[in-house]
């Protein structure tokens, strides 16, 4: 569904991590409220068991192949890699951007460049600030491909 993330073969940690954000109302995702305002953390825990336990599938969105090439260029400068490991599976409190949502990946991109996510990782802002609009759609096109 369009600009809903992948969870399959999420990060255990990250997922519960984002889970208890939510929650307690650091990270404000509307659609999520009502689903996630009563979770205990057993329900978390298992929750982010059940996910990780998934394969990532790749969505029916078309990868431009080269925007894919230009986003591979900017990853490694940008050191994408560092934090989400070589093949963008991601690892701890890091997100798997491999075989994510192109849609959903620009608009988190553009909202991590435009300082507007709530409850995340500053360093992401940091590394997007000042990133054109194609420069993001670049990156989500390369991450998306993996």
């Amino acid at each position: 569904m369009e600009r809903i993330p992948s969870l399959a073969g999420q990060p255990e940690f990250f997922i519960l991590n984002q889970l208890f954000l939510m929650r307690e109302g650091v990270r404000q995702v509307d659609p999520m409220m009502p689903f996630v305002k009563e979770l205990k953390d057993e329900d978390m825990d298992a929750l982010a068991k059940h996910f990780t336990k998934l394969a990532p599938k790749a969505s029916d969105e078309k990868i431009d192949p080269a925007l894919a090439q230009r986003g591979e260029e900017l990853a490694g400068p940008l050191r994408c890699a560092s934090c989400h490991l070589p093949d963008l599976s991601g690892q701890n409190q890091m997100p798997r951007l491999a075989k994510q949502r192109v849609d959903y990946l620009i608009h988190s991109l553009k909202e991590y460049r435009d300082n507007t996510r709530t409850g995340s990782d500053t360093l992401m802002n940091n590394v997007v600030a000042g990133r054109s609009d194609v420069d993001l759609a670049a990156l989500a096109h390369y991450a998306a491909g993996k």
